[in-house]
């Protein structure tokens, strides 16, 4: 499905229920949300009674792997899988083949993406070239081309040099720009630590990821960050300490953002007990209490947002030995019904917190100012209708993604997404 297909039919959805707990008529009828008076009598109608309308999900941080993976994922699969999981914007991240870390790689993305996409997509550039952690990349001429890159990462590897961290943050603070940190120590946790660090990991044999590793380069990152008064934004917090030093670096007024991944937020270290390289991911899955830290950081607003990290690989890539396979789990499907799950059901959140963490606030970070906007008349037609009593067993191979590495394959899940529109194209449901 291109993002050429003409608009979908008017859609009008009846009664329903947004986030903020009211309830109102939603009329889809072109790029922008149309008065739901002047639905004509032809118009799809459903009735929204028992049903949630959110703004389109927003994903900061995203594996699409095109170019130089396509056996993974493409643009075209990355994105269908969005739609799936109700998302209309995913920011995809900059370590493809070539890196991200030209002006020229970044508006590829975005033309195959004007192509092939069924969502937005917002390419991610390099902090530094060739991710190599050494000189930074094209940070200004990627800003200033035509994808208009705003967020910097060098996701799967930290940029472990304070130095060029600061500089980094220096230069993007004149276009607030942001630099999202993949916070891991190398000499702490190097490449080949691949287990949270304690009896599990001893008892495996593997090599240990201590939580320690994360927690010490926020605490450096974060107190950068202050000092140069530029903006960052911490990926995948998985460690109780880190959850405190964002309390701290907060408290303190420091322009600092984080996110936590769905499986951090429900799946822990026992999982590897069984060797399955489905669980094998950077950071790693940590104990019951590193969750219900990072659940109780989400919660109260310490942890921003919602990512999924979705980061699919070729079975050739999973299918070794423990130590040896590829990092990463897919997301993008299941995010929705895990934070269901492990937030709204249990009433830690409602779901104004959840159009906050997985719409409004990424889009915000990211500077994407049609997406995570209010449901009214005149908004951009970008949404989500759900079914939050509805469940599914997850079957792997139902993914709209080319891969298959599901950690939640044959788990009992929240399925609520039943329609997702972007620009006013239906695309899913």
């Amino acid at each position: 499905m291109s993002n050429q297909t003409p608009t979908s039919p008017a859609v009008l959805i009846l009664g329903v229920q947004l986030a903020d707990g009211t309830r109102t008529d939603l009329l889809i009828d072109g790029p922008t949300l149309a008065d739901p008076a002047g639905a004509g009598p032809d118009v799809v109608r459903i009735d929204g009674a028992e049903l949630i309308a959110l703004p389109g999900l927003v994903d900061l941080h995203t594996h699409l792997r095109e170019p130089g993976r396509e056996d993974a994922e493409t643009i075209a699969t990355g994105t269908r899988a969005a739609a799936a999981g109700g998302y209309t914007a995913v920011f995809a991240m900059a370590n493809t083949s070539p890196v991200t870390d030209t002006a020229e790689a970044a508006e590829h993305i975005a033309t195959v993406a004007g192509r092939e996409a069924v969502s937005q997509v917002v390419p991610i550039g390099a902090v530094s070239k060739g991710l190599d952690g050494i000189e930074l990349a094209e940070l200004g001429l990627m800003a200033r081309s035509a994808a208009g890159v705003r967020v910097f990462s060098d996701d799967g590897k930290c940029v472990a040099d304070a130095r060029l961290m600061r500089r980094a943050l220096e230069y993007v603070r004149g276009f607030d720009g942001v630099i999202a940190q993949h916070a891991q120590d190398p000499r702490l946790a190097g490449q080949d630590a691949c287990c949270h660090e304690g009896p599990v990991s001893g008892s495996l044999g593997l090599p240990g990821w201590p939580g320690v590793a994360e927690s010490s380069i926020v605490a450096r990152d974060v107190q950068l960050a202050q000092h140069t008064g530029s903006r960052l934004h911490v990926c995948h917090v998985s460690t109780a300490e880190t959850v405190e030093v964002l309390r701290w670096a907060k408290a303190r007024g420091v322009d600092v953002t984080a996110e936590v991944t769905p499986h951090h937020l429900l799946l822990t270290v026992d999982e590897l007990l069984g060797y399955d390289p489905t669980y094998k991911v950077n950071p790693p899955l940590r104990p019951a209490e590193d969750v219900a830290a990072v659940r109780d950081g989400l919660a109260d607003g310490t942890i921003d947002i919602v990512a999924t990290d979705h980061a699919p690989h070729a079975r050739h890539d999973k299918e070794h030995a423990f130590a040896d396979a590829a990092f990463g789990m897919l997301g993008l499907e299941t995010a929705l019904g895990v934070v269901i799950e492990t937030m709204v059901t249990p009433g830690r959140i409602g779901w104004e917190r959840v159009a906050e963490a997985m719409s409004v606030r990424p889009a915000q970070i990211g500077q994407l100012s049609n997406q995570g906007q209010p449901l009214t008349v005149g908004s951009p037609a970008n949404l989500v209708l759900l079914d939050p009593s509805r469940r599914r067993t997850v079957d792997r191979d139902a993914s709209a993604s080319l891969s298959r590495n599901n950690p939640y394959h044959g788990r009992d899940l929240p399925d609520p997404v039943v329609g997702t529109w972007w620009q006013g194209r239906r695309t899913h449901g």
